[in-house]
């Protein structure tokens, strides 16, 4: 029986310190799934990432907060999906060192992506409540800078929360092989706040405001009165871009809320046999939003097929090919 118990722990030589082996949370066929998902992950970003890069025409506001939010989604599948696996299913041998990174990373890249998700949406409110000002106010210069803060915030916020980890003693740890990091209550309700309460309530509150602009704007782009045809006959084109535009971007952010919302949810919730099993899909649902994001680019950007293609067949090498016409 004994020896029945040793084969069960990671590290059997060391069966007082040693944890048990993990028996994975989903079954065999979602691991694999979810193995598979992440090279897909990196590969579709990675073409945003180069479209974007590479097309100066692609290079506006809006395009820059997309190709920063790409740079989080290719390091999910890069990084987070194969380790997340391989720590629910296996013993952690990487050691503290690894796994303080692997830490901070887990921090950092949710951090930078749920701020791209913020921009993205003052980006839209600002070009549909302020149309006349939004070519002053948004900028690429003025963008770049707030992806810039934003990655920057998240890194210092995210060494502030696992500060304490290079000071832990063996005497913090429960147990050698896993890669778990403990957390006092107060610093997770504020984690809480700072990762969902307060950017999804600022989300939120901006596309409900851009949703009403938006509907009043084609109200009044369906008047047949002479005084509003006059003095918009040059901005309803305009204006029907702009709202086309929010309409995507709305979609990368309610797609994005609803694979966020049950990671955050579950943790404070009366747990039932049904927030169980949630629990142990919520962080893959998390994950595969890095994934799903090139997808939705797919079939709602013309420019995003059509950049596709030109890097797909190496036409992107051609001299003069950064000036191609993509819109």
């Amino acid at each position: 029986m004994e020896v029945e118990d040793r084969a069960e722990l990671c590290f059997p030589q060391f069966p007082n310190t040693s944890c048990m082996k993990p028996s994975p949370p989903w079954p065999q066929t979602v691991t694999i799934v979810f193995y598979s998902i992440s090279p897909i992950t990196v590969t579709l970003n990675l073409l945003i990432i180069i479209s974007i890069s590479h097309f100066r025409q692609l290079q506006t506001p809006t395009n820059i907060l997309l190709l920063s939010l790409a740079v989080s989604d290719f390091l999910v599948g890069l990084v987070l999906m194969p380790v997340e696996v391989l720590s629910r299913t296996s013993c952690w041998f990487f050691g503290d060192f690894v796994c303080a990174t692997y830490t901070l990373l887990c921090l950092i890249i949710p951090l930078a992506s749920i701020g791209d998700i913020v921009l993205i949406s003052v980006d839209r409110y600002v070009a549909i409540c302020d149309p006349l000002h939004y070519t002053t106010k948004v900028t690429v210069r003025r963008v770049k800078f707030c992806v810039c803060l934003c990655w920057l915030c998240s890194v210092t916020y995210s060494l502030l929360f696992v500060k304490d980890l290079p000071t832990q003693t063996d005497k913090d740890k429960f147990c050698y092989g896993v890669c778990d990091v403990s957390s006092d209550l107060i610093s997770l309700l504020f984690d809480l706040c700072v990762n969902f309460l307060v950017p999804v309530t600022v989300i939120i509150a901006l596309y409900l405001r851009i949703f009403a602009v938006a509907v009043s704007q084609a109200r009044a782009m369906r008047s047949h009165i002479t005084a509003v045809t006059l003095q918009h006959s040059v901005t309803p084109k305009a204006k029907k871009s702009e709202l086309k535009a929010a309409r995507n971007l709305g979609v990368l952010v309610v797609v994005f809320l609803i694979c966020v919302c049950p990671l955050y949810t579950v943790k404070w919730v009366h747990y039932n046999w049904i927030i169980v099993l949630i629990n142990k899909f919520s962080y893959i649902l998390y994950l595969s939003n890095s994934c799903l994001n090139p997808v939705i680019y797919a079939f709602l950007y013309p420019w995003f097929r059509k950049a596709v293609k030109l890097i797909v067949t190496l036409q992107i090498l051609q001299p003069g090919s950064s000036e191609t016409n993509m819109l």
